[in-house]
């Protein structure tokens, strides 16, 4: 088998022509451009193209697929990429290593969606990173007015229509506002900043629910009671195709929300969940298993039975529901199935019972 390993680079990158059967190899080292990648590929005419996950995987990839040539995405952060105790790394190296690897069937790999679903993901991912701007900005205007010993109310109430007309009353635009008063000119520019997220993140919520609107696997998930359109494109997008999972635990483990197993010999215990994976699905899994507990009866039914009456379990609970949230939809977008109380709710719940 011939490979061609890329060590993908921002503007310059180094790829390995390799023969699998004899380890015979050769190095090139092209710009990271398509019309480069293009012309080293039909020069190779390789079986395989080997590339690792990064921001230019996304277009390598689309080109390698649409020569139908096989595609492997590496995953280099896996414990087997990682490179310990050597004395040299370089490029060469890392595009040998990977066509080593590949040729060996070793290589980790990871899922590379296509391009109209990895630009679906961007925007969802986009959307969250406003959410958190727009989380630190309020931060902000709470703790510029800590210093001038005024008071806004917690949570969501300290944000109300008149609560921003109060800010505004309070707030000059900087140009205007004098050596003694500049903390005024600095909550005009942050509500400012804040006005201006506020109506990024209506527009792109806006062509979010659109997408979801004719998305049919969205409305599925949607028929979870306590899920909207938020959690629902997430799951849709990050696990895009169901089939690539073999089994539910492959999916826990995928988005981090399986425990950690530490076994040797006659020692077997698990500590708490990877952590690895998407972490922003994990996060608004947790986030929306809480708000389920007051309309999902599964979801309360689950809680409760890790919980056992010990409130010191409460993360370890809640972190049960996210999993079997995630679970059940999964399996809802595989089999093409709409929420069943009675199929995804308690006959899952009884199939696990280890929290």
């Amino acid at each position: 088998m011939r490979i061609l390993a890329i060590d993908l680079g921002k503007n310059n990158s180094v790829a390995c022509d390799y023969e699998a059967p004899t380890d015979e190899h050769r190095f090139f080292s092209i710009q990271t451009t398509p019309k480069d990648m293009t012309k080293l590929i039909r020069k190779i005419a390789p079986d395989r193209v080997v590339i690792e996950i990064s921001s230019q995987a996304g277009w390598v990839g689309d080109m390698v697929r649409s020569m139908n040539i096989d595609l492997q995405v590496a995953n280099p952060n896996t414990e087997g990429w990682r490179w310990k105790k050597v004395k040299r790394k370089t490029d060469r190296d890392d595009a040998l290593k990977l066509a080593r690897l590949s040729s060996m069937n070793q290589l980790p790999l990871v899922h590379l969606p296509e391009r109209r679903v990895r630009q679906w993901r961007s925007l969802i991912q986009y959307r969250q990173s406003l959410v958190s701007r727009r989380t630190t900005v309020k931060n902000h205007i709470r703790s510029i007015l800590d210093r001038q010993a005024l008071q806004m109310p917690a949570g969501k109430s300290g944000w109300s229509r008149a609560r921003i007309l109060w800010l505004r009353e309070l707030a000059q635009p900087l140009d205007e506002a004098s050596i003694d008063d500049l903390w005024r000119g600095e909550l005009w520019e942050e509500l400012e900043h804040l006005e201006s997220l506020e109506a990024s993140i209506k527009r792109i919520e806006a062509k979010l629910d659109e997408l979801a609107a004719s998305d049919d696997r969205v409305k599925t998930i949607k028929t979870v009671p306590g899920i909207g359109n938020r959690l629902s494109e997430m799951v849709v997008a990050v696990i895009d195709n169901p089939h690539r999972f073999k089994n539910s635990k492959q999916v826990g483990s995928y988005v981090g929300l399986t425990p950690r197993q530490f076994s040797s010999g006659q020692f077997d215990r698990q500590g708490g969940i990877s952590g690895r994976g998407h972490n922003n699905l994990r996060k608004l899994l947790v986030e929306v298993s809480w708000l389920g507990l007051r309309h999902n009866p599964q979801m309360r039914e689950i809680y409760e039975r890790v919980l056992q009456g010990n409130k010191t379990r409460k993360k370890i609970a809640i972190v049960a529901v996210a999993r079997h949230l995630l679970i059940w939809c999964w399996a809802m977008i595989r089999d093409g199935t709409t929420w069943d109380p009675s199929r995804h709710g308690t006959c899952h719940t009884k199939r696990n019972k280890a929290a």
